[in-house]
């Protein structure tokens, strides 16, 4: 049973190795990403969930869209 616990304790050991070089890796791609201007997640399945409801994002839209108006009107006096 020594023999299968030394090999044991190998895969465990290279398991970790594989873990710190996995996330050294993903440390490479989100630096690469940012000095492009991407945005990278490791866990590209996940979604967050919105932080204003549609009808929030409608109303600022709107309210944008209402101060551009006003701004170019301002400019064609």
């Amino acid at each position: 049973m020594s023999a299968m616990n030394q090999i044991v304790k190998q895969l465990q050991a290279r398991r970790k190795q594989s873990e710190r070089e996995l996330e050294k890796l993903n440390l490479a791609i989100k630096a690469l990403a940012f000095l492009e201007g991407n945005s990278v997640t490791t866990n590209a399945g996940i979604r967050r969930k919105p932080k204003f409801s549609a009808a929030a994002r409608g109303r600022i839209a709107a309210a944008q869209r209402a101060r551009w108006a006003k701004i170019k009107a301002a400019q064609k006096k």
